[in-house]
């Protein structure tokens, strides 16, 4: 379960994960993100640059035409 949840499902890269990242840092360590998205580049390229960045992918699933993301901060 998630702390916080965004949907970028109307944005598109780069905004996609600016929004993500600014969202993560209000957080505090081990707060949990749900990312609700759409599928393409954002769903293949998110869990890589959150890595990149220091946070943790704990989930990626697919709902109804979107996906769901779940990180770690």
């Amino acid at each position: 379960m998630a702390d916080v949840c965004i949907d970028i499902t109307g944005d598109v890269c780069p905004m996609t994960f600016v929004k993500v990242k600014l969202k993560l840092e209000t957080l505090s360590a081990g707060d949990r993100l749900s990312i609700r998205m759409s599928g393409g580049e954002t769903a293949e390229n998110m869990p890589r640059s959150l890595r990149e960045d220091g946070y943790r992918t704990l989930s990626l699933a697919a709902d109804g035409d979107a996906f769901v993301l779940i990180a770690e901060k």
